[in-house]
């Protein structure tokens, strides 16, 4: 019970009842509530619309008349002795009851403020944001919003005709942080901020910056969630994740955008319990071993795809309540497919009901566009020199994995948090403090977010989005890394998609294309990328960007493929890549699985799920990815034949497997490859399959090794190399 003494004057001050009728009083606690004044227990209400307010007790008996003091619907009156009591109201229309949130003392205490300031409340999501609680006998919702330099923060929405009046918090003066207690709300209440700011200017409606569940787009609500007590199932996918080292585990990753997988009826978003039900199986029979969504934070606009988000810790609404989202992830570990997420801390949209300006200052963001405003994209920079920022950020990717359970997070747009001048010219930018283009507040950011991740959720992984030559990016902290678990290798992805888009002809002259990521290939734990941003604007799928007839592209692709999945670094595929879209992705609609009606796109599928079969059974495939001791070229040079070989090699024992590469429409039969080990050796992919729509050219029941130096081994085989073709043979045992 809030009972802060004041005195009678102070308690019966004109200006201060005024300035609580018009909406300007910048702490309502110290006159609403129960005071006591001069040895008087004295109850305040302001009650809008009321002609008369009468205090009674829970049970409805009454304990005091309040006479009313403003006719806006202040009222005041003594209290025969202090108890639990409720508001009743009436006028012309009828009587009500009000539940006064005045009559609550604070939920917040020093230890909050104690983590606040310092930035440091890694669990900021279970003190800010919106949450059902029991508070001093009563049922309720208690909201906490950051908000420092406003002059008066209240909550509004349905349950008070959106009036700011009504529910004006208190303020927590070392922090910043205002709260209230409101009683009889719940669950699917819908909410906003109202603020006034440091200027005395009323702003626009705010969201929640920590709310956990939004109105669907285009209303812009918040809407109070319970999220702490999901219904979970994957203790033993959890357990098993904490045991693993996921740079020598096989991680193939199927990206999705949700909206645009698969539709419903009508062109209508599927459901999370719908993407469960078909998503889900459908990636466990491709042999994937995590999807990675697209972002599913809240976000107002479609064409952004998630990666302007307005709430960092709200699933979107696209597809149902936050309480499907974690079913969704339930039922892809209980499949036994892991769950990324992509995460954006770069940048926000300024869309007003966001947090540009939040209370009316640049509060997440810079005052100075030449450091808060990202030219490329429209949107503002979060200020990682803030510390209650950092915190809001450390928080948020915190939550998906404590609350969701996901099993990464792929940050995206790394590159534009790194350096300061990133898309912008000279005099569009602010040097730091040594005069250099780096970042600092920003490295420093994610080095310790990195460090939160791992240390609090064994087996997770972060994954950069970096397309700079920025240092040691997965590399630990604490020899000068950022602490990544992964980086995307953009250089590969872009080399080796320019190689395949040329004529079979011209390839002998850019053999490199495909050789010199070998030359970094360790340099950092890579993902290898065919990812979204390979199949937007303009640059076609990936089969549209191959030369030829129909034959020549399906049989490059599946090439491609194959060569890929050989290749050192985990695997990114981008949805409808798996069987060869024909066309662009359009983020509005489904993708073609009318495709799937022709022979070729079934044979790339079929490809792509043999190809995760043995990356995940052939321990030479995925040990040793991160791991320059985990391969060796055997012809490297071949650029008249734009051949490619090279070995896969385990850590102890197991088999090892050659990979060889034809990029050229020419069957070369009895091509002498050079081998460590004698014997035979078994071909356990050929991409020119007739299952998988080729010509069946091949090397049936395997090859035999003899000794004999070639490639620098001491072994070789004559091995067929069927045109536009990749194999590979695994060591099966001496002849």
């Amino acid at each position: 019970m809030n009972t802060r003494k004041t005195s009678p004057a102070a308690a019966l001050a004109t200006a201060a009842i005024d300035a609580i009728v018009e909406g300007r009083h910048g702490d309502p606690f110290a006159v609403l509530g129960l005071h006591e004044a001069a040895g008087t227990l004295v109850l305040r209400a302001f009650v809008p619309g009321a002609d008369s307010v009468d205090a009674v007790t829970p049970d409805g008996d009454l304990l005091a008349h309040l006479g009313r003091r403003h006719a806006g619907g202040f009222f005041e009156g003594a209290l025969p002795r202090r108890t639990a009591y409720r508001l009743r109201a009436a006028n012309r229309d009828g009587t009500w009851t009000v539940d006064d949130a005045y009559a609550y003392g604070p939920v917040l205490g020093p230890i909050d403020d104690w983590l606040v300031g310092e930035g440091t409340h890694v669990k900021l999501y279970d003190r800010l944001g919106a949450h059902p609680i029991d508070h001093e006998g009563s049922a309720g919702v208690h909201f906490a919003v950051w908000a420092p330099n406003a002059r008066r923060v209240s909550v509004v929405g349905d349950f008070n005709g959106w009036d700011g009046r009504r529910h004006a918090m208190r303020k927590r003066v070392g922090t910043g942080v205002w709260e209230i207690f409101v009683p009889a709300l719940g669950a699917g209440t819908i909410y906003k901020y109202e603020i006034i700011g440091a200027d005395g200017a009323l702003l626009p409606l705010k969201a929640d910056p920590v709310g956990f569940r939004a109105e669907l787009r285009p209303s812009t609500a918040s809407i109070v969630c319970d999220t702490a007590n999901f219904a979970w199932s994957d203790g033993e996918w959890m357990a098993a994740r904490a045991r693993q080292a996921p740079w020598r585990a096989p991680m193939s990753i199927y990206e999705v955008h949700l909206g645009s997988w698969r539709r419903g009826d009508g062109n209508r978003w599927l459901s999370y319990d719908e993407l469960a039900d078909t998503l889900v199986p459908y990636a466990v029979d491709l042999g994937f071993t995590h999807l990675e969504l697209m972002p599913v934070n809240e976000h107002p606009l479609d064409a952004s795809w998630g990666y302007q988000p307005i709430g960092l810790f709200a699933p979107t609404s696209r597809h149902g309540e936050p309480a499907g989202f974690a079913r969704f992830v339930d039922r892809c570990h209980r499949a036994g497919l892991g769950v990324i997420v992509d995460w954006v801390p770069a940048h926000f949209p300024v869309d007003p009901h966001g947090l540009a300006r939040f209370d009316g200052t640049a509060l997440y963001e810079h005052e100075d566009p030449r450091q808060g405003f990202h030219p490329d994209w429209s949107t503002a920079v979060f200020n990682f020199g803030r510390r209650e920022v950092v915190n809001y950020l450390m928080a948020s990717a915190l939550f998906w994995l404590d609350r969701y359970h996901v099993d990464g997070l792929r940050v995206d747009a790394v590159a534009s948090m790194l350096y300061l001048d990133y898309s912008r010219k000279a005099g569009e930018w602010l040097p730091n403090r040594f005069g250099g283009n780096e970042n600092l507040e920003a490295v420093a950011f994610l080095r310790e977010m990195n460090k939160a991740v791992y240390g609090r959720h064994p087996g997770a992984v972060t994954i950069a989005e970096e397309s700079t030559a920025w240092p040691a990016v997965s590399r630990p902290t604490d020899v000068g890394g950022l602490g990544f678990g992964f980086k995307w290798n953009m250089g590969w992805m872009h080399d080796t998609l320019e190689y395949v888009k040329l004529q079979p002809v011209h390839r002998r002259w850019h053999h490199n294309q495909m050789t010199f990521g070998m030359v970094y290939a360790f340099s950092e734990n890579f993902v290898l990328p065919l990812s979204h941003d390979e199949v937007v604007h303009g640059k076609g799928s990936l089969l549209a960007r191959v030369p030829g007839d129909a034959w020549q592209q399906f049989a490059t692709l599946r090439a491609y493929y194959a060569f890929m999945w050989a290749y050192p670094g985990k695997k990114l595929l981008f949805m409808g890549q798996e069987f060869a879209q024909g066309r662009e992705w359009n983020f509005d609609a489904g993708l073609d699985w009318s495709s799937l009606d022709v022979d070729w796109h079934r044979g790339v599928q079929a490809l792509v799920r043999d190809c995760n079969r043995l990356y995940r059974s052939q321990r030479a495939l995925h040990e040793r990815d991160c791991e320059a001791d985990g391969f060796r070229w055997v012809a490297v040079d071949d650029a008249d034949s734009s051949v490619f070989a090279w070995l896969r090699l385990p850590g102890d024992g197991a088999p090892p497997l050659v990979a060889i590469a034809n990029f050229t429409p020419v069957l070369r039969e009895g091509y002498r490859t050079g081998l460590p080990l004698p014997g035979r050796w078994r071909e356990v992919l050929n991409t020119d399959a007739a299952l998988y729509g080729g010509s069946n050219h091949g090397n049936a029941g395997g090859v035999d090794a003899h000794p004999g130096e070639s490639h620098g081994h001491p072994n070789f085989a004559n091995i067929t190399l069927p045109p536009l073709a990749t194999v590979w043979l695994v060591h099966d045992g001496d002849a």
